[in-house]
């Protein structure tokens, strides 16, 4: 074999595969069709500018990544450089993989800038958060973008009693950049059994407080704001429009069918969560998301359209719960939050999941939107936040 000097290498990897121009991918990325459009540039190159919607894998490891981000040989895939070169080398590389639709960006990224078209500058983890959060980064459905993301959710939770505990740990541990905590009651011994974001030094004192404590120690990328106050029908919505996601841990009927209430006029889904002795469920109430795919689901009304009366359902308080139990249910939840932040997955809607621990099953059951639901039905009567009088005065433990 003749050897090849680099413009004769260069030539003939262009005789094999297929070139863009910037505004045929613009063109195409504007219309709706969207390949795969990779940076195989440097990191420090991508940092300073991307093509908006690339996924950034370095030269070094395109054919060792490629397939976490292609599974199909179909898939159309445009990958780009910095001046058209090492894109065409590239290119050819993943077409003997099998990849049947390859292209490489005629002038690379200098190309696309100079034609004028959108380039985005993304935010970047710090040195200590590529640390902190490098088992997240190394997963293909979260990477460093999904990181980013969750430094940038907002998840408001009710109550920081046995289900909001373990479901605030794994938020903050993850990365949520901001976490609401509603609770008006203080720390208490019982609390102890089951409660993990408190301990002894806080008896006494407020859970807000001792969870901002605990969480801030865990990871002080968190911003944790604190609601030292009882949800009620008259800061309800204020206190849920500033979030992007519920997480419901509250042990009480009228604040479950508020919180319900508040997320489905906000349109803001709501991870529910609930404990009783040795068993629990998950369950995600989601107003729906054309844009992302996802159709509304049913929400708590369509399940329980009335509070039942007073005494007829006893609480964990009189009836005893697990210790370990809550711990289970609440990184349910947390994990249904991520989820729904990462937009990956197949949330809990539509679906009560439930679980006994006395013989360690899981069942899912489907629940659907009951066009009668006084809520969310054909022809709502509940059309406005309600106090139910007859419960007041109980605080979100769980």
């Amino acid at each position: 074999m003749t050897p090849l000097n680099r413009d004769q290498l260069v030539a003939l990897a262009k005789s094999q595969i297929i070139e863009t121009t910037p505004q045929a991918l613009n063109e195409r990325l504007r219309n709706g069709v969207k390949p795969l459009v990779v940076d195989i540039r440097e990191r420090d190159e991508f940092e300073q500018g991307h093509v908006p919607g690339a996924v950034f894998i370095p030269r070094g490891f395109l054919e060792l990544r490629i397939e976490q981000y292609a599974f199909d040989r179909e898939t159309p895939i445009v990958l780009y450089c910095a001046g058209g070169v090492r894109s065409v080398l590239a290119a050819r590389n993943v077409k003997e993989m099998g990849y049947e639709h390859v292209e490489s960006l005629i002038g690379g990224f200098g190309g696309w800038k100079s034609a004028g078209l959108p380039v985005k500058v993304p935010k970047m983890l710090t040195g200590d958060q590529k640390v902190r959060y490098s088992r997240h980064t190394l997963l293909p459905d979260v990477g460093e973008e999904g990181q980013l993301e969750l430094l940038a959710a907002r998840v408001l939770l009710i109550g920081a009693g046995g289900l909001g505990s373990p479901a605030a740990l794994y938020l903050a541990a993850a990365g949520v950049g901001t976490l609401g905590i509603v609770d008006f009651d203080d720390v208490d011994l019982s609390n102890l059994q089951r409660q993990i974001l408190h301990s002894e030094s806080w008896i006494g004192k407020p859970k807000v407080e001792s969870a901002v404590a605990r969480l801030k120690d865990l990871n002080p990328d968190v911003t944790v704001v604190p609601y030292r106050e009882p949800i009620t029908s008259a800061n309800a919505l204020d206190i849920i429009r500033d979030y992007d996601i519920v997480l419901n841990g509250s042990d009480n009927f009228p604040t479950r069918y508020l919180v319900n209430d508040a997320c489905h006029f906000l349109r803001k889904p709501l991870v529910d969560g609930s404990i009783f002795m040795f068993e629990g469920q998950v369950t995600v109430y989601h107003p729906g998301s054309p844009e992302e795919g996802i159709v509304q689901g049913p929400c708590y009304r369509c399940l329980y359209p009335d509070p039942p009366p007073p005494g007829e359902v006893p609480s964990c308080a009189e009836a005893g719960v697990l210790g370990v139990l809550p711990g289970i249910v609440g990184s349910i939840q947390a994990v249904e939050a991520i989820k729904l932040v990462l937009r990956k997955g197949d949330p809990l809607i539509g679906r009560l999941l439930m679980f006994d621990a006395m013989d360690m099953t899981f069942r899912t059951l489907n629940v659907r939107r009951d066009p009668a639901c006084p809520l969310c039905g054909e022809h709502p009567s509940v059309t406005e936040l309600i106090d139910y009088e007859q419960f007041c005065g109980m605080p979100a433990r769980e």
